[in-house]
């Protein structure tokens, strides 16, 4: 099992302070020195590192000057496709109802893509409306994260998010491939860019198209699944007023097994013999199997790993469950959301959720769900989420982040 701790500054005892620190970064290739200033300390995930050769700590010796730079969400977007699907329209093609399906999971529609719509249109159009809303031009984006699982394009989608939005200096940008739990490690990765690599705007895209993978003859999988795309944008700004606060990451590979969508077996064997030489050349094309998936391990899962993130998250940031203006969890059933909300002790109103039209969309299902909650007003400026991603992998991950 693999896990980062997340980056930890002073405890703070009560969220109405609103300065709240991350602890900075290195700068790497800086050829000053000066101590370390004591509020801060150094990211957990490299914890075997505490001494130095000299066997000195590294508060007591001299380490590169650490940046004072926080980050902070400033606007938000989404996008959707055109086609709707009900419950009622999925009762058509396989054997179910609508009461079945929303007892059971919450969701009621899906969206999904049709026709020559592409994912990477659905990302960028997303993209442009978290710039707009902060009032940033697409030429001051210097890096673009697309967080998704299905991709346009086998080698990624990312580099042609900059270039649909007309970005004229060429900013990186690469994808984040780790499904539901993908745009957690987007919003991380940002914060780690900006505070470490001088990054000044960073757009993190979730999107997915699930529908691709589908078995929609599978009554188990595919009333849950639907296609969508969500964006914010992470920007520098002073340590003062830092907006994330803490996470926690995790992966467990033994868990895989219970949700996946690997690689055809049929087509591994036909490709290789099994005493492991080659059985025919030119070997096939490879190809995807559909979404396979064990509900109840995948339930059992979520309720019990997702609300312990969330709870290392908040204690890292020095706060508890009432510090919390909203619980934001990925959107996956209606069932998991509430028990972990139960075991936070956060109640049903302070929940922010879309399931029921939208469905599980996998890394979009976040950002889609907070930028509905901002621009109807819900979430304003200066309140506080517990955000959290579970799924595919198996991955999980939680951060505590302000809002503007």
């Amino acid at each position: 099992m693999a896990n980062a701790s997340g980056f930890v500054s002073s405890p703070v005892t009560s969220l109405k302070r609103r300065n709240l620190h991350f602890s900075d970064f290195y700068r790497s290739g800086d050829s000053q020195f000066e101590k370390i200033p004591r509020r801060v300390f150094c990211c957990r995930a490299v914890e075997g590192v505490e001494k130095h050769a000299s066997g000195v700590a590294p508060s007591e010796s001299r380490a590169p000057r650490l940046v004072s730079r926080g980050c902070k969400l400033v606007g938000s977007g989404s996008a959707v496709p055109s086609l709707e699907i009900s419950n009622g329209d999925l009762a058509k093609i396989v054997e179910t109802s609508d009461e079945w399906i929303s007892v059971r999971t919450g969701i009621r529609n899906r969206r999904v893509l049709s026709g020559k719509d592409r994912l990477s249109g659905l990302a960028a159009e997303a993209a442009k409306r978290a710039l707009e809303m902060a009032q940033v031009d697409a030429d001051d984006v210097d890096l673009v994260l697309l967080c998704t699982s299905t991709p346009d394009d086998l080698f990624g989608s990312a580099p042609q998010i900059p270039r649909a939005l007309g970005c004229k200096r060429n900013p990186v940008a690469y994808d984040i491939t780790a499904a539901c739990s993908g745009f957690v490690l987007g919003l991380v990765s940002a914060a780690s860019h900006i505070r470490g690599g001088g990054f000044q705007n960073v757009l993190v895209i979730g999107a997915d198209a699930l529908s691709r993978y589908v078995d929609w003859t599978d009554r188990g999988t595919c009333i849950l699944f639907g296609d969508a795309a969500g964006a914010v944008l992470v920007q520098a700004c002073d340590g003062s007023e830092d907006g994330l606060f803490a996470f926690d990451l995790h992966s467990d590979g033994e868990g895989q097994k219970h949700l996946n969508a690997g690689i055809k077996n049929s087509e591994i064997e036909h490709a290789v013999g099994s005493n492991g030489s080659a059985a025919s050349f030119p070997p096939r094309n490879s190809s995807y199997s559909c979404i396979q998936m064990t509900g109840n391990e995948v339930f059992r899962f979520a309720v019990s790993r997702v609300p312990q993130s969330i709870e290392s998250s908040l204690a890292k940031a020095g706060l508890n469950g009432s510090d919390i203006d909203w619980l934001l969890l990925h959107q996956a059933n209606r069932r998991i959301i509430d028990s972990v909300a139960t075991r936070l002790e956060i109640p049903a109103e302070r929940i922010l959720s879309n399931l029921a039209n939208y469905g599980n969309t996998s890394a979009a299902s976040i950002p889609l769900a907070l930028d509905e909650a901002v621009r109807s007003g819900t979430v304003q400026s200066g309140h506080t989420l517990a955000v959290a991603g579970f799924g595919a992998g198996l991955t999980w991950g939680s951060t505590i982040v302000r809002w503007g």
